[in-house]
């Protein structure tokens, strides 16, 4: 059985690869419009795999350095623990890359479609382009799982095979943590300017081709949406699989339980691969006003076969070792509601078709003042609703694991709810993904002049694009917060505590400590994205001011936008330094000073991480579609004193929920997972 579950994952991993394929091929065959057309998407291209090289270029380095620590802090870690790192790290690269240039290649189609066919023709193409990126990630994470325990357990019969497997997440953690804050960075240094000069400062519209910045902004959202996003979830895949594998090995280790214990959380994984395959399928509309359905149709679909399918999976593995395996599947689909619910607590937060935003955007009829406080009182509440939405996650798996298994299975029940919550990885990110493509779509219909109604085809995917991404990123931090805590139990196991004594003074240092981190990271972030904005500013005045003609539109002049993809370039990518250093170092220096401070460290972090995170997305989300409500003909419409109170609400924004608020979820378990990886060190 556990020989057919390990090839099986490993199947999946390949079929998902080969739909990507597919899905690739797909979106190439589609006409990519006309010359304008054409040459705007080779310009968005260049830029984002330019940022994309040079951004390797500088991980690489990072990767080598923890490399060589793994080799030589960790008597496990030469040469397999350093080779696995490595691993990680290609493939988390790989697949930001993969997805990257899909996404740039199915903008113009996507734009092309939205003209010949309307949303009927342009949706297919849109999702495609995404579901290259959603199942090459969870392709590509399947994969190195399944291939990792196939070398180093089955193969090599290394005895650490379990933290040589973990290093395959760390080498994912690596890649995700520059990969985001990076690519939030760039995006919104080339966003947040481009609009205060361009929308606020000269009344320029969004997507303007005088506006120099606005080819930086359509490169932004690739690289912070598409490569950042990937990264972002390959990294949580990766870790919500390893963290219910590491746990039974450390927890189960003279059981029988154990090898069901290891291979369940694979099949799990399989199975939802498999179901979000079909359920790709079945992404299609010829109703305008049923784009969310179709989008959800998919992923609806793929979530109800994965949990119906787990009740089989759980009878399987674990019907013959334990009288209530049925606590099992429960735990699963505890995971699977929670990541729908805080998905579903996010949509209400910030999709136009709800109160919410409709609120946000009332509020923009007294100015922006009242915009900004609104919109952080809403991500306040979303936040609260989040937690309690978790929790109860965490709870019902613990108690179902524990009925099923006894002593060690409540925790396992967790980590089992951690790959429900991704199970279904394939389409979620399809559905995510798709949003920059969208909004890549409209930037490329307005700069090439087309129709008005072609913009509106684009507008309207691009406005439930904000939606979907939105809902993705409870989606994520949602699932980090319930595997960071099944790896934080395997930390304390590791390190040999029996509990965190919040009493003792060492523990309540970390825990402060640790609550701390994440609004100093925010803080990095968001000041970044200032500084970096604020150099696009002045490029962008520059250039109105000394270019002639360039701000009334005379024919035949053109803005240099290469000097603006260069500053958010030099921009995001020097400022990304500190923030991730930052993030790896603070685990390690306070675990070898003491492992319970770094105990309530990982705990004090978890926490605030997980809060501000959710607060910080639903906030940027319910401000950006306030703005678009107002400018679908609500409130005074376009132009009017409550959409410019709108846009400035959506510009302090765009850092929430694009920059520090998504980079969350990868500082709290790239923080666990350190500690996981050095506790034999500490």
């Amino acid at each position: 059985m556990n020989d057919t579950i390990l090839y099986l994952a490993l199947a999946a991993g390949v079929s998902a690869l080969l739909l990507a394929l597919y899905y690739t091929r797909s979106v190439l065959a589609a006409p990519r419009g006309n010359e304008r057309m054409v040459h705007l998407a080779d310009v968005i291209r260049a830029g984002a795999m330019t940022f994309l090289r040079r951004e390797y270029s500088w991980v690489a380095v990072f990767v080598v350095v923890m490399a060589v620590l793994i080799a030589f802090l960790l008597d496990w870690g030469r040469p397999w623990g350093a080779v696995a790192y490595v691993f990680g790290a290609a493939l988390s690269g790989l697949a930001g890359l993969v997805g990257m240039r899909i996404a740039t290649a199915a903008n113009s189609r996507t734009t092309e479609a939205a003209r010949l066919g309307g949303i009927p023709a342009a949706l297919p193409i849109a999702f495609r382009g995404g579901a290259v990126m959603g199942f090459t990630v969870a392709g590509l994470g399947l994969l190195g799982v399944g291939v990792g325990y196939l070398v180093f357990n089955r193969l090599l019969d290394e005895p650490a095979w379990v933290d040589i497997v973990t290093a395959i997440g760390l080498g994912g953690s690596s890649i995700a943590l520059f990969a985001r804050v990076g690519g939030g960075i760039y995006t919104k240094a080339a966003d947040v300017g481009g609009d205060l000069v361009g929308k606020v400062e000269a009344g320029i519209p969004e997507d303007d081709p005088r506006n120099p910045a606005v080819i930086a902004d359509n490169v932004g959202d690739n690289v912070g949406d598409v490569a950042g996003m990937g990264a972002d979830l390959f990294e949580s895949y990766v870790g919500a699989l390893v963290a219910p594998v590491a746990y039974a090995a450390i927890v189960f280790t003279d059981s029988p339980l154990l090898p069901g214990a290891i291979m369940f959380p694979l099949a799990v994984a399989a199975l939802g691969m498999f179901a979000s395959i079909v359920g790709s399928f079945l992404v299609r509309t010829r109703d305008p006003d049923r784009l969310a359905a179709a989008l959800r149709r998919g992923s609806t679909f793929a979530l109800i076969l994965t949990g119906l399918g787990c009740s089989g999976l759980a009878y399987a593995v674990f019907g013959y070792h334990v009288d209530n395996w049925v606590g099992v599947w429960l735990a699963v689909l505890a995971g699977l509601g929670v990541g729908w619910f805080v998905g579903k607590i996010s949509e209400w937060f910030t999709s136009d078709r709800y109160k919410t935003v409709k609120e946000v955007a009332r509020q923009a009829q007294t100015g922006p003042a009242t915009v900004i406080l609104s919109g952080v009182a809403e991500g306040m509440r979303s936040a609260a609703f989040s937690v309690v939405a978790v929790a109860a996650g965490i709870g019902a798996s613990y108690y179902a694991g524990e009925w099923a298994m006894g002593t060690g299975g409540g925790v396992y029940g967790v980590a089992i709810a951690a790959i429900g919550v991704l199970a279904t990885l394939g389409i979620t990110i399809s559905v995510d993904a798709y949003g920059p493509i969208a909004d890549n779509a409209g930037g490329i219909a307005q700069m090439a002049r087309l129709p008005a109604e072609v913009r509106r085809v684009t507008d309207s995917l691009d406005a439930l694009g904000n939606t979907t991404a939105a809902v993705a990123k409870g989606f994520a931090i949602a699932s980090a917060a319930v595997t960071a805590l099944a790896l934080f139990s395997a930390f304390i196991h590791a390190v040999g505590l029996e509990a965190i004594d919040i009493s003792r003074p060492q523990v309540t240092i970390g825990l402060f400590l640790g609550a701390m981190f994440p609004f100093l990271f925010a803080s990095l972030t968001m000041s970044a994205v200032g500084r970096a904005a604020s150099k696009m500013i002045d490029e962008v005045r520059r250039q109105f001011h000394q270019i002639p003609g360039l701000r009334e539109g005379t024919p035949g002049v053109e803005p240099d936008y290469e000097t603006c993809v260069d500053i958010a370039t030099r921009g995001a990518l020097r400022e990304m330094i500190v923030p991730g250093v930052v993030t790896v170092a603070l685990p390690l220096v306070v675990g070898f000073i003491d492992v319970e401070a770094l105990g309530g460290l990982l705990g004090g972090a978890l926490v605030t991480g997980f809060l501000l995170a959710i607060y910080m997305a639903n906030a940027g989300g319910a401000w950006d579609n306030a703005k678009k409500f107002i400018e679908s003909g609500a409130f005074g419409g376009k132009g009017g004193e409550p959409h410019k109170a709108a846009v400035i609400g959506d510009t302090v924004g765009d850092p929430f929920k694009d920059t520090a608020g998504p980079a969350m979820n990868i500082v709290i378990k790239v923080m666990v997972i350190v500690s996981l990886i050095f506790s034999s060190a500490f």
